[in-house]
C-alpha cells in the first residue's frame, strides 16, 4: 500500500518526466520559429570534409540539456553523422567529462538519424544532468571520426 508521501514522490517524478519530455520535443520546433541565429565560425575543413556548418550550441531544457544544431551543406559527406550505430558525445574541455545523447524509452535517442538533406538544419541533445556544462563552457562534439573542437556554449 502506498503512503501519501510515496504517492507524492511518484507524482512529482511523473510531472518532471513529462516536463522534460515536452521540452525535448518542443525545443526543436520553438527554435525553428525563433529569429535566425548567426553561424558559429567553424573551420572550412568541417564543410569540406563533413559537409556541414555548425549553426549553434546552446543550453536547453532548463540547463538539463545541451542543444547542438548544424546545417547540412553536402548530404553525401554528412551521411556519416547520421549513422544510428555511431554514438555522439560532447566533451567539456575544462573538466574532461563526457556527455551522451539520452536514449528515451518512448522517443528513442534525442538526435536526428534519418537521411540528411542539403540545406536542412538538424539537431541533437546531450544530457547535462549533473550541470557539467554551462553557458560559456568550451566543448568538443565527437561523432565517430567527426570532431568539432572549441565550441562555446551560449
Amino acid at each position: 500500500m502506498l503512503t501519501s508521501k510515496k504517492l507524492s514522490r511518484q507524482i512529482q517524478r511523473l510531472v518532471w518526466s513529462f516536463a522534460l519530455t515536452v521540452a525535448w520535443v518542443a525545443a526543436p520546433v520553438l527554435a525553428g520559429a525563433a529569429a535566425p541565429q548567426k553561424n558559429i565560425p567553424t573551420p572550412a575543413s568541417l564543410a569540406e570534409k563533413w559537409g556541414i556548418d555548425i549553426t549553434g550550441i546552446h543550453m536547453s531544457a532548463h540547463n538539463y540539456m545541451v542543444d547542438f544544431r548544424y546545417r547540412v551543406l553536402d548530404a553525401e559527406k554528412a551521411k556519416a553523422l547520421f549513422d544510428r550505430q555511431t554514438k555522439p558525445y560532447l566533451i567539456d574541455q575544462a573538466s574532461g567529462k563526457v556527455l551522451a545523447v539520452p536514449d528515451t524509452a518512448k522517443l528513442g535517442p534525442l538526435r536526428n538519424s534519418n537521411q540528411p538533406r542539403e540545406g536542412k538544419i538538424y539537431w541533437m541533445f546531450f544530457g547535462n544532468r549533473g550541470g557539467t556544462v554551462d553557458t560559456g563552457s568550451t566543448v568538443t562534439v565527437k561523432i565517430g571520426d567527426f570532431e568539432a573542437k572549441d565550441l562555446v556554449v551560449k
